[in-house]
């Protein structure tokens, strides 16, 4: 896939994209914000801080450049421990600084950081990729004790554990953020699914953007983290986690105008859709009212990235409504978010032993 012109004419000021990589705090780092990081490190980088126990912990942050809990969390950590030396060893990662000096999710000319942790032998289309796959080769080598990647979110969610593979090391990991913990595979290429593959890993979903308690609880679990001996395999008790696993993903085709206020738009959505994050939303809910004039739909994508709409959703007389009792999540009003990402996802309670 050949780069938008968009694309080429921006990346012409950016030839030079690689991996910045620390073995110390970049000075200014502790005190900066995330609008004025782009001062402190020149974009993506790696840093690694030594600790009392040499195993590293590694930390992504600002994968997403408004999603700022992870650098603030962060921030506090290395506070709490400057005088008395960090308990573990952490490498840090931090993403898209050129975002977060915009204080967007990504800029329109860029990938999505976290859709670009690549397989083995799958194609490199974007510089940043490569960078990716540095860090990940980085890390192999360290052999990480754990993995966390830190996120905020634009909808009404609550503080929430993603991991991506069915294991009671993964589960005691992410029970010690929340007892609500989602499985997904999809979307493909995010971080948490790359380094599942060399350590506990976990997604965290902490919160609205700007949300303080969200940045005190990313730090509490940072904490927590690099103070275990080990992560547990033994199994977990049932009381113990909510686990749903994510089945679909629900996007906003890109030919079709939409609202959530003005009822002219192709696809004009219940204004009060995301109430419905992580409730089960009863048979016959109303999700939408499509245009009588357009043959306006959403595309409703399985794992396999097959479109399943009529499995979880009817349309009849323009109104889109839910087919089968189903719990969404992270279901946002940004319409910006909503076109760089999607709409929502969707989930479903499973059994864990």
């Amino acid at each position: 896939m050949l780069f938008s012109h968009t694309y080429q004419e921006e990346y012409a000021h950016h030839m030079t994209l690689e991996l910045h990589t620390f073995d110390y705090l970049p000075p200014g780092f502790l005190d900066c914000s995330a609008k004025n990081l782009h001062h402190v490190i020149p974009g993506p980088s790696l840093i690694h801080l030594q600790g009392k126990k040499q195993t590293p912990l590694f930390v992504s942050i600002l994968q997403h450049g408004n999603e700022t809990v992870g650098l603030y969390a962060i921030q506090q950590l290395l506070k709490a421990y400057k005088e008395s030396g960090l308990p573990r060893s952490i490498s840090i990662f931090v993403g898209n600084v050129e975002a977060a000096r915009e204080g967007v999710r990504r800029l329109d000319w860029q990938p999505d950081y976290n859709r670009l942790w690549l397989e083995e032998g799958q194609p490199i289309e974007y510089p940043e990729a490569r960078i990716m796959q540095k860090v990940i080769a980085i890390m192999q080598e360290k052999k990480p004790f754990a993995s966390i990647d830190l996120h905020s979110n634009t909808g009404l969610n609550p503080h929430y554990a993603c991991i991506n593979k069915c294991d009671n090391r993964f589960y005691h990991l992410a029970i010690l953020f929340s007892k609500t913990v989602v499985y997904f595979i999809r979307p493909a290429g995010v971080q948490s699914i790359a380094f599942a593959k060399l350590c506990p890993s976990v997604t965290l979903e902490c919160g609205h953007l700007g949300d303080q308690a969200g940045i005190t609880h990313a730090f509490e679990f940072i904490d927590a983290c690099i103070q275990l001996a080990d992560i547990p395999a033994t199994a977990i008790k049932p009381e113990d986690m909510d686990l749903f696993h994510t089945v679909a993903t629900v996007k906003v085709p890109k030919e079709f105008s939409f609202s959530f206020s003005d009822s002219v738009e192709d696809i004009y959505f219940n204004p009060d859709l995301e109430k419905y994050n992580f409730k089960e939303v009863a048979v016959n809910a109303p999700f939408a009212i499509t245009h009588p004039d357009k043959n306006a739909r959403l595309e409703v994508l399985n794992e396999a990235g097959e479109d399943v709409f009529d499995e979880f959703f009817s349309w009849e007389n323009n109104e889109i409504r839910i087919r089968k009792r189903i719990m969404p999540s992270m279901i946002t009003l940004d319409k910006r978010i909503i076109r760089q990402d999607c709409l929502c996802y969707l989930m479903q309670r499973i059994a864990f032993s």
